[in-house]
């Protein structure tokens, strides 16, 4: 569903991203790990788009793709649930799920059963404003919105990072739940090792902005990778 090669990143004069080639797939878990500042964020803004990739492709759909901005990449049928979450606090829950209309036919401006089905609380505090809600909810709330779109690839930044265990468990279920459904390709950044490996179908570890490591689960034992993220 979506492929990077030889993709590179710049911070001014320092390069980030050195030469990602990886591929993720429709109805997959891809897990990017590796310890914190080795690039795992800058992968993923180099593919929304929030921050312009420097050199190398990204493949969406066995098309490559022009440098673009992130809403343009949104179009394309990218989501992304970011590291933050980064909801509207003064908007509503229901008001911030509707800011995903934006990229949606006005035909399909509803939220569908399933978020409400999945993520029960999101009904019951419809009008709850979203700087109100905990972090766990908060983290719902994101999750909500980026499905609401209707995504090809679904990009999430740390998705376990300051939750309670209750709601780990929650998302762990809804990520497992899109994976079945088998029309999304879903890129999983992750530093929660046993949530990652649970749920990952491919991995890639980066050190220095590059690919240390690389398989699948039938390629790469639970040892192996735990030794590579934790060098």
């Amino acid at each position: 569903m979506i492929r990077t090669e030889n993709l590179t990143l710049h911070y001014g004069g320092s390069q980030i991203l050195h030469g990602i080639t990886m591929e993720a797939r429709a109805g997959e878990v891809t897990c990017v790990m590796g310890t914190n500042g080795v690039g795992k964020t800058s992968l993923l803004k180099a593919l929304a788009g929030t921050h312009p990739r420097s050199g190398g492709k990204v493949i969406m759909g066995g098309q490559a793709l022009p440098v673009l901005r992130p809403q343009d990449m949104a179009r394309q049928g990218l989501a992304v649930v970011p590291q933050g979450r980064m909801i509207f606090p003064l908007l509503t829950v229901r008001e911030n799920m509707e800011t995903a209309y934006a990229l949606l036919p006005k035909s399909d401006h509803r939220i569908p059963d399933e978020i409400f089905e999945l993520f029960p609380i999101l009904k019951e505090f419809l009008h709850r404003r979203g700087g109100d809600l905990s972090g766990g909810q908060q983290q719902q709330l994101a999750i909500a919105r980026a499905m609401i779109m209707k995504p090809k690839v679904l990009l999430m930044d740390e998705p376990t990072e300051g939750i309670q265990p209750n709601i780990i468990q929650q998302i762990g279920r809804v990520i497992a739940y899109l994976k079945a459904k088998g029309d999304m390709a879903i890129i999983l950044v992750e530093q929660y090792f046993d949530f990652a490996y649970d749920l990952a179908d491919r991995f890639y570890v980066l050190k220095r902005g590059a690919v240390a490591l690389e398989g699948t689960r039938s390629t790469l034992t639970q040892e192996r990778l735990r030794a590579t993220v934790s060098v």
